[in-house]
């Protein structure tokens, strides 16, 4: 199961988000179990936030253009057994950014997410320019971008910066086309392999990787490895080995905490010796709770979302 505008050229989908920010849309997203609560609570959508956030179905009789019309130009719009339609892409609002991601549910292999983790992780970027208000990176990449929220967010805190997106999955390095050109911000979006695309040197490297053990492998979750914090070593290793002296990495990730113990904080940190210095903080004690109810995290105490910033 793939994405299904994957084929589309963007010019319609720019249009479709250019149309919902002249109409100021807002959009917060949920957590997956909130917005399976809410949903579940039933109605067709009547609303902007119905269908761009909500992913509610909606009768195209009943729901004021131009918006089916616009959703079919951007060919984005799925019609169901029981006649309705439903947008195949969900709009999320962040600090005056507007940004297309994956419709609910994000069942596909390569859905591009969006949620409290892509707020948390904007926050940590936002606390590394107040703590270091001398760092002025003439050059970011956001590895994994997914939607590019993240890349995008840190060219509002450092517009000067050459901007780069990239990401291993076709379908991220389409939305994040997208997401760029809604927002009018400038980037070189690529496919790469966490950094063996990119040849040009970083100042600042950002990344809010996948993190959890998923059966089926989603792209936005599967981590690897028996944790699913694999990946998060990855680019920690590669990003170390890449950095200029005075470069920064910052890596929003997850952890399962085991008897007490941060695993990831465990691992990471023979990595850790050939950084100048790094900073690692804890920055929610309890994401995904209902991760704990399968393995592996069925003997985890928790899974905590923590940060961490390396100065090469």
């Amino acid at each position: 199961m793939t994405t299904l505008f994957a084929s589309i050229p963007p010019g319609p989908v720019v249009n479709l988000g250019h149309a919902l920010k002249a109409q100021r849309y807002r959009f917060t997203t949920p957590t997956p179990e909130t917005h399976r609560r809410v949903v579940a609570r039933g109605g067709l959508g009547r609303t902007l936030s119905d269908v761009f956030g909500w992913s509610r179905p909606f009768s195209r009789a009943d729901f004021a253009e131009p918006w089916a019309r616009l959703l079919v130009q951007a060919g984005a719009l799925e019609q169901l057994d029981s006649g309705l339609v439903r947008s195949t892409v969900r709009f999320s609002s962040l600090d005056g950014l507007l940004l297309m991601h994956s419709r609910y549910p994000t069942d596909a292999t390569d859905s591009v997410f969006f949620g409290p983790d892509t707020y948390r992780f904007a926050r940590a970027i936002t606390a590394l320019s107040d703590r270091e208000r001398d760092f002025r990176p003439a050059r970011i990449v956001d590895v994994g971008a997914g939607s590019g929220a993240g890349g995008l967010y840190c060219s509002k805190l450092w517009p000067q910066a050459e901007l780069h997106l990239v990401d291993i999955s076709d379908a991220a390095v389409r939305f994040a086309e997208v997401n760029a050109s809604v927002n009018g911000i400038a980037a070189t979006i690529a496919i790469s392999d966490v950094l063996a695309g990119v040849k040009e040197m970083p100042d600042l490297i950002i990344s809010n990787p996948p993190y959890l053990v998923d059966s089926r492998a989603r792209h936005y979750r599967h981590g690897g490895g028996p944790w699913g914090f694999d990946l998060s070593l990855r680019i920690v290793r590669e990003s170390i080995q890449r950095l200029p002296a005075g470069g920064r990495l910052l890596l929003y990730t997850g952890t399962p905490v085991v008897g007490g113990v941060d695993l990831f904080l465990e691992a990471v940190t023979p990595l850790l010796h050939s950084a100048g210095s790094y900073l690692y903080e804890e920055i929610d004690p309890d994401v995904f709770g209902e991760e704990l109810e399968r393995a592996p995290y069925s003997l985890a105490d928790r899974i905590a979302a923590v940060s961490l910033t390396v100065l090469a």
